[in-house]
């Protein structure tokens, strides 16, 4: 246990190791710059930790012949917790002490992570400083799935260890800042290196904890790994931002479209006792999201009325029922219409008046949008695209400043709903306030991209 420092003084350091060359990648570029998702691997990484309440200052260690491309991306995304940008060494370890070397405390909490883990979760980087509170260094790791053999040179089981005691190492690994010093300088000639912790263990300085990890904090090692990890920014998604407050939408211009009815009515009704101004259309005020012309008009009269737009909300949509061989294709079409084609058009025309106010785009999934629903094809295939279309959206519109979200309600108690099913238990479903207040909470954070779940218990 660690002594004689008040825990809570220390500042809490992440140190971001983005300066390999990706050998076993196999690539001109090096992985770390690699896009996933619309972004850059060390974007994803760096935004981990920048969101992370608990890190103060941010170091990045880079390969110091892509130094001006890291230069470029940093800058592009004006992050305010990046303090340093430094040039790594040729091997893991060198970088590793470059990093720490760098931290100018008498004494903090270091996280030492790899750029390559784009899927760090918050919950770890809590739990890691936690663990800093009692232990002098911290490990993450989860338990194996596999059974592990030793192997002689001639490829003959000379072990196999008992499973339930192994683990495979993540990270980040984390330590008071004097002790890995401390092993960095006592391994200086040290070429039999495997990583930090094992240095803390090799030279017996201190017991090392291990914080659980995550299967999904995966490592992007070799090119399958890319197929792998935008599988998973695809499918990925996050619970709304709770702490964002709703009177921040005071004098703010909301359009909702598919506003009369369900989650869109009740999306206008807290967003006016909040102070917005909210205009709402829909097929009965005259607004057709099929027919672009209708939208762009809309949008046009709002802005005529405003002098601004700075959110739009399309939570238009249709559910119906039925085998594909037994639907006509006129309501098939209705349904790409209204689904998809219908958030196409919400967002191309508010795109010049959100490019203005910086503002944002919202529009909504299913939770059927991971898996297509049998009797739902169409309907389960358009909330696919729009996840799709969204995650492609927010990268063109980064540089523009705009956002745009998916928010992804659990099945909700709207008129849509108890047309397409009848009469549910109350308690299996979600409140429409519920969605609205999550909807309009997104709004007003920095997310983009992203796909927000919203379900009855949070």
């Amino acid at each position: 246990m660690y002594k004689g420092i008040k825990m809570e003084r220390l500042k809490n350091y992440g140190i971001i190791l983005a300066s390999g060359t990706g050998s076993r990648y196999g690539a001109d570029l090096p992985k770390q710059f690699v896009k996933i998702a619309g972004k850059t691997i060390l974007e994803h990484t760096v935004e981990i930790f920048e969101k992370a309440e608990e890190i103060d200052d941010i170091i990045v260690v880079i390969t110091p012949e892509y130094r001006t491309m890291a230069e470029e991306i940093l800058l592009k995304n004006n992050y305010k917790k990046v303090s340093k940008l430094l040039n790594g060494g040729e091997i893991r370890k060198e970088s590793s002490f470059i990093g720490i070397s760098a931290v100018e405390d008498e004494e903090a909490n270091v996280l030492i992570h790899d750029c390559a883990r784009p899927f760090l979760s918050q919950k770890i980087i809590k739990n890691c400083i936690n663990a800093l509170k009692k232990y002098s260094a911290v490990d993450v790791a989860i338990p194996c799935s596999d059974t592990i053999v030793e192997i002689d040179e001639n490829n003959i089981i000379t072990q196999i260890p008992k499973r339930a005691a192994l683990r495979r190492g993540q990270t980040p690994q984390c330590f008071k800042l004097s002790v890995i010093k401390k092993a960095h300088e006592l391994s200086k000639n040290d070429t039999n290196f495997t990583d930090d912790c094992g240095l803390v263990v090799k030279y017996g300085l201190a017991d090392v904890y291990v914080v659980e990890g995550d299967v999904e904090n995966i490592k992007v090692t070799y090119p399958s790994d890319i197929y792998m990890a935008d599988r998973l920014f695809q499918i990925r998604s996050v619970l709304y931002p709770t702490e964002e407050r709703l009177e921040n939408l005071k004098d703010k211009v909301l359009v909702v479209f598919g506003g009369t009815s369900g989650i869109g009515e009740a999306t206008v009704k807290l967003a006016k006792e909040n102070g917005a101004k909210v205009f709402a259309g829909s097929d009965v005020t005259g607004c057709d999201v099929r027919d672009y012309n209708s939208v762009s008009y809309f949008l046009k009269d709002v802005y005529s009325k405003t002098g601004r737009i700075d959110y739009v909300i399309n939570t238009a949509g249709v559910l119906r029922m039925g085998k594909l061989e037994d639907r006509s294709t006129n309501e098939i079409k209705e349904d790409i219409d209204i689904n998809y084609t219908g958030s196409i058009n919400v967002a191309k025309a508010s795109i010049p008046y959100l490019k203005e106010s910086k503002g944002s785009i919202q529009l909504y999934a299913s939770s059927s949008y991971t898996r297509g629903r049998a009797l739902y094809s169409t309907y389960s295939s358009t909330k696919a695209g729009i996840v799709n279309f969204a995650q492609a959206l927010a990268e063109e519109l980064y540089n523009d400043g705009i956002r745009i979200n998916v928010i992804n309600p659990e099945r909700c108690a709207t008129p849509m709903r108890l047309k397409a099913f009848g009469k549910e238990p109350e308690e299996s479903l979600l409140k429409p306030e519920k969605a609205a207040e999550a909807s309009l909470k997104t709004l007003l954070s920095d997310l983009t991209g992203q796909v927000i779940d919203v379900k009855r218990s949070v």
